[in-house]
């Protein structure tokens, strides 16, 4: 096995760790009526363990499924279907969902460019689309024949018309350009902080602000889909209060459920690959050494490259 470099963080399992995680994993198929569901990592399939929890249950679903591309996750490959293949496929989880929804739950779903269009027509099927937000990933391949695709949608919905939306949890702290004065000379809606000036500013549906895991950060992994934790945590702090519980059907390598964690929420996570549930669980442990979340301090998320 290969030196990694003196500052590459990111996260391996031991064989110690597999044995020791793999003994607090729930089996999907083992899941009743009467089991508990809090706070649980759960290897399986989603479908399955949604058809047998109660109704009304989850405050705000983050799903980041398999995009309409083929590809393999932990050796198990994901086939590109056609666009009405990828939409029945959307459908067969997305509506047996809403039962388990409360009336005023949030839904976001994770999407790319060729599968968006999908999402968002079986979304408003079965939902109120409330906005798409567009981030941009800093990665990608450049083409010779194409624009170098950097961007990702998330499809904002609700269940209902009855929402809640906690618009200063999720504002920015942004470096300003023009520091403008009253006329007593203080400061206009602006702070310094460590010799910049900041002001709040509350979020578009445009976020540049934020940093695909990498090799250096200590919640990457070899998952290749990962999403980052300040990510997540804007959708968890904009649409959710502390005590709510956060599921995400298809969990990954556990960003969704960590962040969650991290936040005071309480968190269900379903994942059909077993290893990736295993870093979700190393994730979790260490999480209660340490909660901080990149990009986000102070009660404020701070634009990329600010320090924080």
């Amino acid at each position: 096995m290969p030196q990694r470099a003196p500052r590459n963080r990111t996260l391996t399992l031991s064989e110690s760790e597999r044995v020791e995680y793999a003994e607090s994993l729930c089996p999907v198929k083992s899941f009743s009526a009467k089991s508990s569901f809090i706070d649980k990592i759960f290897y399986g399939d989603s479908l399955c363990l949604m058809n047998s929890l109660p109704d009304a249950c989850v405050d705000l679903v983050i799903a980041d499924p398999p995009y309409n591309m083929t590809k393999i996750y932990a050796g198990t490959p994901f086939r590109k279907k056609d666009a009405e293949e990828y939409e029945n496929w959307l459908r067969s989880w997305l509506v047996p969902l809403k039962r388990i929804l409360k009336p005023a739950a949030s839904l976001y779903v994770c999407s790319e460019w060729q599968s968006s269009c999908s999402v968002e027509r079986v979304l408003r099927e079965n939902y109120f689309v409330r906005s798409r937000i567009t981030w941009e990933r800093e990665k990608g391949r450049a083409s010779k024949k194409n624009w170098k695709n950097a961007s990702e949608d998330i499809w904002f919905c609700t269940v209902s018309e009855k929402f809640d939306f906690h618009l200063d949890a999720v504002k920015i702290k942004r470096r300003v350009i023009a520091p403008y004065r009253d006329a007593a000379g203080d400061p206009k809606d602006w702070k310094e902080v460590n010799g910049a000036k900041y002001r709040e500013t509350a979020p578009s549906n445009l976020w540049t602000d934020i940093s695909v895991p990498f090799w250096s950060m200590p919640e990457n992994t070899e998952h290749p889909t990962q999403k980052p934790e300040k990510l997540f945590a804007k959708l968890i702090l904009a649409s959710s209060v502390p005590g709510d519980l956060v599921l995400d059907p298809f969990l990954g390598s556990g960003t969704s459920a960590v962040t969650a964690h991290k936040l005071g929420r309480r968190y269900l996570g379903i994942e059909r690959e077993k290893e990736y549930c295993l870093f979700a669980l190393k994730r979790l442990k260490l999480s209660d050494k340490d909660p901080s979340i990149q990009g986000y301090s102070d009660g404020c998320f701070w634009e990329r490259n600010s320090g924080k």
